[in-house]
């Protein structure tokens, strides 16, 4: 089990006020509310709930039988990605990468987390091949496979948005056509949108 005061970034000394203030902070920050559309939504949820368990703890002096080792931060795989995810959680993606470049064990979790980094670093070919690994890796997966879904769905949209750039609908001509027609209204009301016309 974790350290009440560790889960919530303080010391054993904390006041009861410095125990609800970061409480609150990163209960805003880990609600579920808040990471709706956030691919790792399942880890913000087990971090919400471990905030509130530790915050429990803690008001109800259950806190005292944790010794105050450093186990969350132990070497092991699994502790390895958790502190994976929390990077890729804030953004920290180039950290996140750095960090799983240590890990031996490239397993579908490796290369999934990888992927994530590589998706949100915007070379997003690169990240489709590691999500791809590790959805073949565990097929099973529902949380890779929705985040391989995802970024599907937004290359084949920017695919049929450039393919239909200039092909009926909205297209360069059009736009053209639609500023001019605006320039003259507001010439007609005594203003001038495009100066040389």
């Amino acid at each position: 089990m974790k350290d009440p005061y560790e889960v919530l970034g303080l010391q054993r000394s904390a006041t009861k006020e410095e125990v609800k203030h970061a409480y609150r902070k990163l209960a805003k920050k880990y609600h579920p509310d808040m990471n709706v559309d956030n691919p790792l939504a399942d880890l913000a949820e087990e971090k919400f709930k471990e905030i509130q368990q530790a915050y429990d703890d803690i008001m109800n002096g259950a806190s005292s039988s944790y010794q105050t080792n450093n186990a969350y931060y132990n070497n092991d795989s699994n502790s390895s990605f958790t502190a994976v995810r929390q990077q890729v959680n804030v953004g920290r993606y180039q950290d996140a990468i750095r960090a799983l470049n240590k890990i031996s064990d490239r397993n579908a979790e490796w290369n999934f987390l990888m992927g994530v980094c590589y998706v949100n670093l915007g070379s997003t070919g690169q990240g489709v091949q590691f999500v791809q690994r590790a959805v073949s890796m565990n097929p099973a997966n529902m949380e890779y496979q929705n985040f391989l879904n995802q970024i599907m769905n937004m290359q084949r949209t920017y695919q049929n948005r450039t393919y239909n750039y200039g092909r009926g609908g909205s297209n360069s001509t059009d736009c053209c056509t639609q500023l001019i027609c605006a320039d003259c209204l507001c010439e007609c009301l005594g203003g001038d949108l495009i100066s040389c016309c």
